[in-house]
Order: structure tokens, then C-alpha cells, then sequence
């Protein structure tokens, strides 16, 4: 079941819904990331066959964005034991249950309630397997984002901080968060480990090289240059999301959530009000369709 990237670590490419998973065995048995609550049965089932009923003896979470926490809530009721291991930085959002500060309500997501057990502290050190592994603050995608880097066999969880074609959407920009320099202090961070294997929190794992941290860059330099590009390559997120969650959809039903989403709603206010949003939506729509990412059939929208 899954990747074997060196004895005692496994990870699981999942797809876009939901975050890989990636399973430490040995003294500290651990599980990082848990995908969206739509496949929390298939979360359990896989942390089951790897680790056993009694489950892991920690679940960590890189951040808590909903396709990579999604199914806590399920596997803290599977495994009474086990302990959830998050950033710090929300961890009193948690304690309270939040949904705007943990962006759940904004962005139109579901996560089912968790608790926090412990924090992932930056700058210390966390045994995962049989080995140690640096935790990291990785601010940008998230701002309360860490990642995870072996040193011995430099191997690093990533989670949304680098993919072997870029990063994921840096979400306090559509907030109106300045956040571009931090994406790029973040990737001056994992240029300085010098990793050798990276672990995406999407997509394949892949050997780190130059090219990758090329890509990343001018990918942020677009960005940093064309904002309103990058706002609606978040709004082009969000909208995929919807979709992959729930495959397909009445058209109208499927504008009538986007435009009672609040972070969509900021998007357009902030960089597309010159239109109103139906128009506007159904514009960046027709781009995904070209894109091949959807389909608009007889009053239907369909993932592809």
C-alpha cells in the first residue's frame, strides 16, 4: 500500500480532494494528513490496514486546510489513543471551533470537528517512525503551515509549500493578505535544506532539483507581477474543489454556492467587480471548461 520511500515510510497519493497520506512505522508510529471528509471511510480504512485496530500513536497535520484535515475527526473516533499533533498557529481556533478563522465557512468547505492534542512546535525537533524529523514553519499557502524534513535521507513533507510544478494557491492574498514574500522566505527555506525527496501534499512524490525551485519561483514571480492573475487562479481553485467534491451538479445550484461563498465574494469584489458575479463566474467556468477541468452539459456542470 503505497510508495516506500525508505524502511518505516509510506505515502499514499490520494488526488486534489484530498492530501496524501504519509504513514511513519517503527517506535513513533505516525499518520501526516488526513484528506477531506468525503473519503474519511477510506482514511480510516487505510491508517487501519497500515497500522492495525489500535491505530497510530500520532496524527499530525501539516495545516489545517480541509482536504488535509478532513477526516481527524473520524480517526480521533477510530483510535481512542491516538494523539493529534497541529501548528500552532490556530490552535486556540480549534479549542473554540471556528469556521471563519479556520476558513471552513469562507471558503464553502466541510471539516467535522477535531480536537488538538499537542502543537508542532517550529524550530524543534518530533520522532516519527524511528527517525527525527525537523519541524519548520512554511508560511504562504497557509500562514500557519509547517513542513516536515528528515536529515539523514533528506526527504521533506512539503504539504502545500512546493509541488514539483509549483505551490499551492497563497490564500491570504485573496483575503487581501499580503503573503507573495512569505511564499518566497518559504522557498528559500526548503532551497537551504537542500532536500533530496519531497513529498507534496498533492501529486506524486519526486526527487528535488534545481528545475523544481526554478519553476516555483517564476511561477511566484507571475504572480507577484499579475496579482489579479493570481486571484483567479484561486477563484479557478476553489471552484475545482466544489467540483471534486461533489462530481456533478445542477449548473444553477452550483452558481447559487459560488455566489454565496465568501472568499469567492472577495475575489470578485476585490479584482472583478467591473462585471457582476454571475457573469464573472461563468466566465472563469468556460476557462476550466476549456482548460478540460469541467464540463457544462444540459443545464449540469460535471468534474472531469
Amino acid at each position: 500500500m503505497g510508495e516506500l520511500l525508505f524502511p518505516g515510510l509510506q505515502v499514499v497519493e490520494r488526488g486534489w480532494l484530498s492530501a496524501n497520506l504519509v504513514l511513519a512505522h517503527g517506535r513513533c508510529s505516525a499518520a501526516i494528513d488526513t484528506g477531506y471528509v468525503s473519503h474519511e471511510a477510506q482514511t480510516v480504512a487505510l491508517v487501519q490496514a497500515a497500522f492495525g485496530p489500535s491505530g497510530p500513536q500520532l496524527l499530525l497535520n501539516t495545516h489545517l486546510h480541509s482536504d488535509h484535515c478532513g477526516g481527524n475527526a473520524a480517526l480521533q473516533q477510530q483510535f481512542a489513543a491516538m494523539r493529534t499533533l497541529i501548528p500552532p498557529g490556530q490552535a486556540a481556533q480549534v479549542v473554540a471551533w471556528d469556521v471563519q478563522a479556520l476558513s471552513y465557512q469562507p471558503t464553502g468547505q466541510h471539516c467535522p470537528r477535531f480536537r488538538q492534542d499537542g502543537l508542532l512546535q517550529p524550530g524543534q525537533a518530533i520522532d516519527l517512525g524511528d527517525r527525527s524529523w525537523q519541524i519548520h514553519a512554511a508560511a504562504g499557502h497557509d500562514p500557519h503551515s509547517v513542513v516536515l524534513f528528515e536529515p539523514l535521507s533528506r526527504t521533506l513533507v512539503s504539504a502545500d509549500a512546493l509541488w514539483e510544478n509549483g505551490f499551492g494557491a497563497i490564500f491570504p492574498e485573496l483575503e487581501g493578505v499580503q503573503a507573495f514574500d512569505e511564499v518566497g522566505r518559504t522557498l528559500d527555506l526548503i532551497e537551504s535544506l537542500e532536500p533530496v525527496t519531497v513529498v507534496p501534499g498533492h501529486g506524486p512524490v519526486f526527487a528535488y532539483r534545481s528545475e523544481v525551485m526554478v519553476r516555483a519561483r517564476e511561477r511566484l514571480a507571475s504572480f507577484v507581477q499579475d496579482p489579479r492573475r493570481h486571484a483567479k487562479h484561486g477563484a479557478k481553485v476553489l471552484l475545482k474543489f466544489k467540483l471534486l467534491e461533489v462530481q456533478q451538479q445542477r449548473l444553477s445550484d452550483y452558481i447559487a454556492w459560488a455566489c454565496r461563498t465568501p472568499q469567492l465574494q472577495t475575489v470578485h469584489r476585490s479584482w472583478f467587480s467591473e462585471r457582476s458575479m454571475e457573469q464573472w463566474l461563468g466566465s472563469v467556468l468556460g476557462e476550466l471548461q476549456q482548460a478540460g477541468a469541467a464540463v457544462l452539459r444540459d443545464g449540469m456542470i460535471l468534474d472531469r
